[in-house]
C-alpha cells in the first residue's frame, strides 16, 4: 500500500462553540432564528450552508405566513424526490414553537407514484382544496405552471429549495416562471440555497429581480465555528500522472470515512470504463471478500486485517444500486458510524445526501461547477461525535505536453486552482473593511490581539462568536450607494469568483514572470467589476474592487503563513492567526500594499510542490507562447490610473522608472499616444 503523502492544503480551524446547534425557546437554531426575524418579507433569499437547518427554517416561516399573514397555501418545490423527505411532519411544538408542521400524505407528491408530468393535476387539486401544504419537485412545479399559468398561485407562498438550480437563462424554465411570478407580484417567495453564487454560469436572477429579495446570510464559518465536534477543515489538490486509480491511495486513507466521486466518463481523467475503475479502487484498498447480502455493500479486507464496507453507487444495475442506496438511507443506521466506511459515486451522493460521519470528500477530476464543489464539500462538513477533522481533496491529472489536448488540460488545472481559491474564500471568516483615519477606534465585541487596539496602526479585530474580522486599511475607498454597500457586505465572493475564473488573470498570475501585480489587481479586476456592475459609478466600482482584492489577498497571505508554519513543524495557525500575523508584519496595511500582492502566487507555490518540475515547465511554456500585448481597453485603464498618479504626485508616470507599476502605467499612456498618432496619420 502506498504511503499517505502530504497534500498542500489550506486549513481553517474552528472554535467548537456549539452555538450553531443550540436552540432558543421556540426550538430555533441561530440560522433559523435569523431567518424567522425576516418572516414578514414578501421575497426572501436564505443563503446558508448544507446541514444548517434550512428546511426547518422554512417550516417556521411558512406556518407564520399561513396563520398570521393571510396566505392561503404553501407550495414547497425541491429539485429531486429524495429531498422531499426533508419536509416530512415535524412536532415543532414539542421544542417550544406554537404549531406543528404537517403535510397530508397525498400532498407530498415526492412520495406519490408516477412521473412528474402525471402529477400536474394533483397540483391543481391541491390549489382547489382547503389543505395548506404541498411538496413537489421542480419538474412537477414547472409543468403545473406551464399548464395552469401563474395566476392560479396568487396569494400563496412558493418556497424553492436548492435555489441555485434556477437561472436567468431563457432556457431555464424555473427561472422564467419565477420572473413571471415576480412581475405579477401576487405571491410570496422564499428561496433557499447552500451555494448561491453562479460565477460558473448565468446569474440565478436578473439584477432587477434579485434587488427585490431580502437576504438572510449564514456563513460557512458561522456554521462550522458553532459545531460541537468538528475542529478543522482542510482543502487541497493533488496532481497525478498515469491512471488515477494507481495513485488514489496516496491521498485516500482507508481509516477515514470517505466519499469518492470518480470522474465523469467524458472527462480526461476517466479511463472510459467506470466499473473497472471502481473494481480497481476496491482492489487497491484490500482483498475482496464478497458482497453483504443485506446491504449490497462490497467487503474488502485491508493488509492489517480490517474489513472495509464499501458502497458502490456507480453500478448501473438498478436492482443492485437500489439495495445499496436503500441501505445508505436506512434511518435505523443514521447514527451508526460503522454502517459503511467508503462510498464510491459518480453522479450521486452530492446535494441533499446526508452521511454525517463523512470525514473526507475525495473528488477525482476537475469539476466545472463551483456550485457542485460546494455541494460535495458539504457532504464532509456535518458535525458528528468523535469527528474532529474533515477534508476535501481534488485529484487532478497532470497536463502532458505530448498529448494533443494539452491546452484543455492546462485549462482544467487553472480552473481547479480557481475553484480552490474560491472555496478558501467561502470557508474563511467574514471580512469587514474600514478606512483607517484619525477617528478610528476599537469596536465592541472584537478582540485586537495581545496588545489590544493600537491607535497608531491599522488594526485587525476578530469576533469569534460571529466569525467576523474588522480590518482597518489605510486609503480604502468606501462604497457610497446602497447597491455598492450591499455588494461589499454580501457579494464579494461573487466578484472573487468572476476574477478567479478569468483565464487571463489566472494564467498571468501564475506563470508570467514579468507580471506587475497591479495589472491584475487594478486593471483586470477593475474591468471585471465594470462589466459585472455597469450601473455603479466609477467611485463605487473602485470601492468594490478594493474590498474584493483585500478579501482575496488577505486570505492568500494568511494561507501562505499557515502553510509555512505547518511545514516548519509549528502549530497550524489557520487563517485567523495568519491574517493578524500578516497585518502585524507589514509596516502599514494600506490599499497600495494590498494591490501589490499577486493573488495567485501562493497557488503557484502549491502547484510547484505537487506537480512534477517537467509538467510545470510544459504548462508555463504553453501559456507564455500565447502572451498577449496590451489591448486598447487595458491601455485606457492604465492611462486613467496614470492620471490619478499625476493628481497625487504632480507628475506623470515615467517610462524609465525602476517601479514596475509606474513604468507599466507610462507604457499605457505611450500606447494610447501611438494609437492616436497612427489614427491621425490615417
Amino acid at each position: 500500500m502506498s504511503t499517505d503523502i502530504h497534500v498542500p492544503s489550506v486549513s481553517v480551524t474552528y472554535a467548537q462553540t456549539g452555538n450553531s446547534t443550540k436552540s432558543n425557546e421556540l426550538g430555533m437554531r441561530p440560522m433559523q432564528e435569523r431567518a424567522y426575524e425576516k418572516r414578514g418579507e414578501q421575497y426572501l433569499l436564505i443563503k446558508s450552508p448544507p446541514a444548517s437547518g434550512k428546511s426547518r427554517a422554512l417550516m417556521f416561516i411558512a406556518l407564520d405566513k399561513l396563520q398570521n399573514q393571510g396566505l392561503k397555501q404553501a407550495v414547497i418545490v425541491v429539485p429531486e424526490k429524495s429531498i422531499g423527505s426533508s419536509f416530512a411532519d415535524e412536532p415543532l411544538s414539542k421544542f417550544g414553537f406554537w404549531a406543528d408542521w404537517h403535510v397530508e400524505p397525498k400532498w407530498n407528491l415526492c412520495n406519490a407514484p408516477g412521473e412528474d408530468g402525471g402529477k400536474v393535476n394533483s397540483v391543481k387539486a391541491f390549489l382547489d382544496s382547503d389543505d395548506k401544504v404541498l411538496v413537489c419537485t421542480h419538474a412537477t412545479f414547472r409543468f403545473a405552471v406551464d399548464k395552469f399559468g401563474v395566476e392560479v398561485f396568487d396569494d400563496r407562498l412558493i418556497a424553492v429549495d436548492e435555489f441555485h438550480h434556477v437561472s436567468a437563462n431563457p432556457d431555464n424554465k424555473l427561472g422564467a416562471h419565477l420572473g413571471e411570478f415576480i412581475a405579477r407580484d401576487k405571491v410570496q417567495i422564499v428561496a433557499m440555497t447552500g451555494s448561491y453564487f453562479r460565477g460558473d454560469a448565468e446569474p440565478v436572477l436578473m439584477p432587477h429581480d434579485e434587488a427585490k429579495f431580502d437576504t438572510v446570510t449564514y456563513t460557512y464559518y458561522e456554521q462550522l465555528n458553532g459545531y460541537k465536534y468538528l475542529k478543522r477543515l482542510d482543502i487541497g489538490y493533488f496532481f497525478y500522472s498515469g491512471a488515477y486509480s494507481d495513485d488514489i491511495l496516496k491521498v485516500l486513507n482507508p481509516d477515514e470515512k470517505t466519499i469518492i466521486h470518480i470522474p465523469s466518463v467524458q472527462s480526461r481523467e476517466s479511463t472510459k470504463d467506470k466499473h473497472r475503475e471502481v473494481d480497481h479502487i476496491i482492489e487497491e484498498l484490500g482483498e475482496w471478500q464478497g458482497t453483504d447480502p443485506t446491504t449490497g455493500f462490497q467487503l474488502a479486507k485491508t493488509s492489517d486485517g480490517k474489513i472495509l464496507r464499501i458502497a458502490d453507487l456507480v453500478d448501473d444495475d438498478p436492482s443492485k444500486r437500489d439495495v445499496v442506496s436503500a441501505a445508505l438511507k436506512d434511518p435505523a443506521h443514521k447514527n451508526d458510524r460503522d454502517h459503511v466506511d467508503i462510498i464510491i459515486a459518480l453522479g450521486m451522493a452530492k446535494e441533499g445526501f446526508d452521511w454525517i460521519w463523512c470525514e473526507h470528500a475525495l473528488t477525482v477530476g476537475y469539476r466545472s461547477s463551483l456550485t457542485e464543489i460546494v455541494q460535495i464539500i458539504g457532504r464532509a462538513t456535518r458535525d458528528a461525535e468523535g469527528k474532529t477533522r474533515a477534508r476535501f481533496t481534488n485529484l487532478i491529472a497532470e497536463p502532458d505536453a505530448s498529448e494533443e489536448a494539452v491546452t484543455e488540460a492546462v485549462n482544467d488545472t487553472l480552473k481547479a486552482i480557481a475553484a480552490s481559491l474560491l472555496m478558501e474564500q467561502v470557508l474563511a471568516p467574514r471580512f469587514n473593511f474600514t478606512p483607517k483615519n484619525p477617528n478610528s477606534g476599537p469596536i465592541e465585541g472584537f478582540d485586537y490581539g495581545e496588545g489590544g487596539y493600537d491607535s497608531d496602526k491599522e488594526n485587525v479585530g476578530f469576533n469569534e462568536e460571529t466569525g467576523q474580522f474588522q480590518i482597518e486599511i489605510k486609503g480604502l475607498a468606501e462604497p457610497k450607494s446602497k447597491e455598492a454597500t450591499r455588494i461589499c457586505q454580501e457579494d464579494l465572493n461573487e466578484v472573487i469568483a468572476a476574477f478567479a475564473q478569468d483565464k487571463t488573470a489566472v494564467e498571468r498570475g501564475i506563470f508570467d514572470e514579468e507580471l506587475v501585480p497591479e495589472e491584475l489587481t487594478q486593471v483586470r479586476l477593475g474591468k471585471i467589476i465594470k462589466d459585472k456592475y455597469p450601473e455603479l459609478d466609477d467611485h463605487d466600482q473602485e470601492a468594490v474592487r478594493q474590498h474584493a482584492i483585500a478579501a482575496l489577498n488577505l486570505t492568500q497571505k494568511a494561507k501562505e503563513i499557515a502553510v509555512e508554519d505547518e511545514e516548519a513543524g509549528k502549530a497550524n495557525t489557520a487563517l485567523i492567526d495568519g491574517v493578524r500575523k500578516f497585518a502585524m508584519d507589514v509596516r502599514e496595511l494600506d490599499i497600495d500594499l494590498i494591490d501589490r500582492i499577486n493573488p495567485f502566487s501562493e497557488a503557484y507555490a502549491i502547484l510547484a510542490k505537487t506537480m512534477s518540475e517537467e509538467s510545470l515547465k510544459q504548462v508555463a511554456a504553453v501559456i507564455s507562447a500565447k502572451k498577449v500585448q496590451l489591448t486598447p481597453d487595458e491601455a485606457r485603464d492604465l492611462a486613467k490610473r496614470a492620471l490619478k498618479f499625476k493628481q497625487e504626485r504632480g507628475r506623470l508616470p515615467s517610462i524609465t522608472s525602476p517601479d514596475a507599476w509606474e513604468k507599466r502605467m507610462a507604457e499605457g499612456v505611450a500606447f494610447l499616444a501611438r494609437m492616436k498618432a497612427e489614427a491621425a496619420n490615417g
